[in-house]
């Protein structure tokens, strides 16, 4: 901040809820400062009634008297209430997911007369991954008659508070306001009701936000636009680091690199802002049109991921299965992108993570990641038993489109193509990306690198003896198998021998198996009256399997054979179980 000026700590707002639940008019309410975001300037918001992208607007108050103290030891004599307004509608999720990993705080805005429905769960949700403080607004108290009022709000209030039990925000705060008394057609000299006590619920609330100035800077931009004859305008919020004039950043979306010309914090110009701040940066020109939202960091100190591992946890109210090879809708950063996705976990016993049997998300668990260890693969997600936390579990995301993210960003997983009308939860799983593959040919360079192995069986047929202690066996593989990858392997007859794999007998996928014990009297008598012909091959093969198989009514004796197989890496030898 320019030291000519009074300094201000920002504090953001996320205000969300369903869609029609009247955020943006409550936003409206609070806000006496509008910044270029603010208020549904979306053409298109104004036409259908409803936010279509982040709003962004503030209005500054007295520090409260917890932050008396740690303000003033750092200079600041006021706090500014930055409002970020997300969207409502189902459709627009990835952008609610957006905007919710810039703020310190949630009011969660609920229709009175509705109470909570689908949406209002699901940003409870996102809430709980991102934030550690909440407030309930029951928005639209004026709809209730004015007799039954009170005894309704307390109903609700009671309602929620059973809701939020199991969460995080156990106990928050719930308000009761209109925020637009008579609804969108009401004159503006209307005033609403309850907003003094928000804004003494929402001071009392406040804490002094965790701001670092140093490390690398990353910035969430959320709006683009240009000014003639001074260049283009990003407004958005610093995630981390710090920015001043004259410095270079990086729009890694465009792979360009711009100057920083000025800067603003609503319309107050500033040679410095800080993490947390929400400020517009203005730069040496290029066309708004190709960043809308995106991010904007100190030069070379973002990468654009084709792949990558990730902590997991499912999400207790998503009703479906999570499994592998499935595809999902990835939010990380501010990108939402198919990916598909492959779980797998260890042998070691269950991490500190989510009680799933109490529906509570614990957002800072996270799993150790090593490529020297050896994984599991799994073809699900697997759910601890009942009243016990989820196994320690991973996931590899394979994106259909390159991210550009942080490192240990959030990540999202959902089923964004949900009828959007079905009540059900559609956030199915999230978790930290511990690493990410920045080679757009990871398939070959990086993956051989992770080691998950599957579990395997074969069986297959004993088809003749040739020793005492020999045999050889068939349909346990394929002609084109590289048999090279199973020599030493151990294998058991249903006779009861041991043996191991020497390698290949001809060029059909035979094998031949030594039986370090030798053979049982009973094995090779059972092959001893076998009759030997000179048809062909498929033919002597036929009447084989007719002999084995009706030879004093025994079945044939078969071969069995475990052993793990490398998912990402088909050339390394298999490993016995």
């Amino acid at each position: 901040m320019s030291d000519s000026n009074p300094r201000t700590l920002n504090f953001n707002v996320g205000v969300l809820g369903h869609v029609d639940s009247g955020k943006t008019s409550l936003a409206r309410a609070l806000s006496s400062t509008a910044s270029t975001a603010a208020f549904d300037k979306n053409p298109q918001s104004r036409e259908r009634g409803i936010t279509l992208d982040l709003g962004f607007s503030a209005f500054t108050v007295e520090l409260p008297e917890q932050l008396y103290a740690p303000c003033h030891q750092r200079g600041f004599d006021s706090l500014q209430f930055t409002l970020v307004d997300c969207p409502g509608h189902a459709s627009l999720i990835r952008t609610i997911i957006g905007g919710s990993q810039i703020i310190d705080l949630m009011m969660l805005v609920v229709d009175i007369v509705k109470g909570m429905q689908t949406q209002t769960a699901e940003c409870l949700l996102i809430g709980e991954l991102t934030c550690s403080r909440m407030l309930v607004i029951l928005n639209k108290i004026d709809l209730l008659a004015s007799n039954k009022r009170q005894s309704a709000i307390e109903k609700m209030t009671k309602r929620i508070h059973k809701t939020l039990e199991n969460t995080r925000f156990k106990d928050c705060p719930v308000i009761a306001v209109a925020a637009k008394p008579g609804g969108p057609d009401a004159g503006d000299s209307v005033e609403p009701m309850g907003v003094p006590e928000l804004i003494q619920a929402l001071k009392s609330q406040a804490f002094f936000p965790n701001r670092d100035p140093s490390g690398s800077l990353l910035m969430a931009v959320d709006h683009c636009f240009s000014i003639r004859g001074q260049g283009t305008v990003m407004t958005g919020t610093i995630l981390q680091g710090a920015i001043n004039i004259n410095d270079n950043v990086e729009i890694p979306a465009l792979k360009v690199t711009r100057k920083v010309k000025s800067l603003q914090m609503f319309r107050r110009p500033v040679n410095t802002a800080v993490q947390g701040d929400r400020v517009g940066v203005c730069v040496t020109q290029f066309d708004p049109k190709l960043l809308e939202r995106g991010v904007v960091c100190l030069p070379g100190s973002l990468h654009t991921l084709y792949a990558a591992v990730i902590s997991v946890h499912k999400i207790g109210y998503f009703r479906g299965t999570l499994s592998s090879r499935a595809k999902f809708h990835i939010s990380v950063g501010h990108e939402t992108v198919m990916a598909r996705v492959c779980f797998f976990g260890s042998a070691m016993s269950p991490g500190n993570q989510t009680d799933q049997s109490r529906g509570q998300i614990d957002s800072d668990a996270t799993f150790s990641f090593s490529f020297d260890r050896e994984y599991c693969h799994q073809d699900e997600y697997v759910v601890g038993q009942a009243g016990t936390p989820d196994p320690e579990q991973w996931a590899l995301l394979e994106f259909e489109k390159p991210v550009t993210c942080p490192p240990l960003s959030l990540v999202i997983g959902s089923r964004l193509d949900t009828d959007i009308h079905a009540n059900l939860c559609r956030l199915a799983f999230h978790g930290k990306l511990l690493h990410g593959m920045e080679d757009k040919n990871y398939m070959e360079n990086s993956l051989p690198r992770l080691h998950i192995s599957k579990d395997k069986h074969k069986e297959g047929i004993v088809e003749r003896v040739t020793d005492d202690y020999s045999v050889i066996g068939r349909n346990l593989f394929k002609k084109e198998t590289n048999l090279q990858l199973f020599v030493g392997l151990k294998v058991t007859l249903s006779s009861g021998e041991t043996g191991v794999i020497e390698g290949g007998f001809g060029q059909s996928g035979k094998i031949k198996i030594r039986i370090p014990e030798g053979l049982k009297d009973e094995t090779k008598q059972f092959f001893s009256t076998k009759k030997k012909g000179k048809a062909s091959a498929r033919s002597e093969t036929a009447k084989e399997d007719e002999q084995l198989s009706t030879k004093d009514n025994s079945q044939p004796i078969t071969i069995h054979l475990n052993f793990k197989r490398f998912v990402f890496d088909p050339l390394k030898k298999m490993v016995q179980v």
